[in-house]
């Protein structure tokens, strides 16, 4: 497949925006175009990036990317039922999926259960998918996903100056 979805998926506050803000070193949001992303040093990738995510805006994330087509999409997914749509989206337009689930989450009293089935559907459809710790602080996580989205683009030439 030659899109990539990362997302990062998590209850509410659980720490999706401050990936996205450690990763960019800036407070970021959603646009309406690709933007780089400094995948090391000097080497950039366009990314197009969902950091409020589609279920709260009560929003179908085609709705907000179809326009811009990117190869690359960093996405913020709330932890609820809708989840599985966004998901599906990706799915059926053949992105790769690697996912981040932060659980426990920034403001999470504890770790929780998947009573809703994403990870098992995520796996079915064969994502990639890791668990990390929205309290922990989030470097290492945006290293992992920098590392990943680096050697992805690498791979298919799109990475630039």
């Amino acid at each position: 497949m030659d899109r990539l979805l990362i997302a990062v998926l998590g209850n509410r506050n659980s720490g999706k925006s401050r990936t996205w803000n450690t990763l960019f070193g800036q407070t970021v949001r959603t646009g309406k175009e690709v933007r780089s992303l400094e995948v090391a040093k000097g080497a950039y990738v366009d990314v197009f990036l969902v950091s409020g995510s589609p279920e709260e805006r009560e929003l179908c994330v085609g709705d907000i990317v179809k326009k811009a087509k990117p190869r690359i999409v960093l996405c913020s997914v709330q932890y609820v039922a809708d989840a599985h749509k966004t998901f599906d989206y990706f799915i059926e337009n053949d992105y790769s999926l690697f996912v981040h689930w932060l659980n426990p989450g920034h403001s999470d009293s504890s770790q929780c259960a998947d009573v809703l089935g994403i990870l098992n559907s995520l796996l079915y459809q064969q994502a990639s998918v890791a668990i990390r710790d929205g309290k922990d602080n989030p470097e290492s996580r945006v290293r992992e996903l920098r590392e990943l989205i680096h050697g992805w683009a690498l791979s298919r030439g799109l990475v630039h100056p």
